[in-house]
């Protein structure tokens, strides 16, 4: 689903030449450190003071599995991978979508979930990537939303916003015509503003992945051990039926 390029060769400059917590230094310390964004509603995002949504609720449950308490940070989404890289925290789960450029730069769990990026417009708008042919698309800064726009013929332009609650703004206030965004962030945002927003193709499929440091082998190995547990128990299935009626692991 969401979102791309801290460029490689910024996430390799501001990478600490301190070696990432273990997992044994972790469990020592009986506490994990996670970051998102606190901004991707359903994903990770505010009620008032409290952090929640799915992808914080699958982190607690894997801190729960793992019997360690959580230290939640939440920052902007484009400076993650790089607080990642600098030890700020052990891992991040805030909707990556893995590609290939991020691959070079930190190690991704397996998929947490799989979605793509869903063309949204007001109604009577484009609907299509042909559709996309001269019109203004808006996206959130930073992420495989705006490198895949990029990629469609004929786009006029391309607006780039802080917040993906920008970039939907920006489609509100009729100062772009399509906003491409996470396939079930934006279902929910068209059902919250019924008769204004229409639903149309997914532009791309994605993979999404928490990220640890590149070359903490050991972390990886217990974040993909305990995502599978937590699918093979019905944990899992009970967090994402909560926010999406539905099993959104990749089949």
């Amino acid at each position: 689903m969401k979102r791309t390029l801290v460029l490689f060769a910024v996430l390799a400059a501001t990478a600490s030449p301190a070696q990432a917590r273990t997992w044994d230094q972790i469990k020592s310390s009986g506490t994990i450190k996670i970051a998102t964004e606190g901004a991707f509603k359903p994903f990770n995002y505010f009620e008032g003071k409290t952090l929640t949504g799915f992808e914080v609720e699958l982190g607690n449950a894997i801190a729960k599995q793992l019997g360690m308490k959580v230290q939640w940070v939440t920052q902007p989404f484009d400076g993650l991978l790089i607080g990642l890289n600098q030890d700020r925290y052990d891992f991040v789960i805030a909707s990556h979508g893995i590609t290939p450029e991020r691959q070079k730069a930190v190690d991704f769990s397996a998929p947490h979930y799989c979605t793509g990026g869903l063309i949204v417009s007001k109604t009577g708008g484009p609907k299509t990537a042909k559709d996309l042919s001269g019109k203004i698309v808006a996206v959130q800064v930073g992420t495989t939303y705006l490198d895949n726009v990029k990629k469609v013929a004929g786009v006029k332009s391309v607006k780039t916003y802080p917040k993906d609650t920008d970039a939907q703004q920006a489609i509100m206030m009729g100062r772009a015509d399509a906003w491409v965004s996470d396939k079930f962030l934006a279902i929910d945002a068209i059902k919250a503003n019924p008769g204004k927003l229409q639903q149309g193709d997914l532009l791309f499929q994605e993979r999404i992945g928490m990220a640890v440091k590149k070359g903490n082998a050991s972390l990886l190995k217990e974040l993909n051990t305990t995502l599978q547990k937590l699918q093979g128990n019905g944990t899992y299935a009970k967090i994402s039926g909560k926010y999406f009626g539905q099993d959104i692991r990749c089949k």
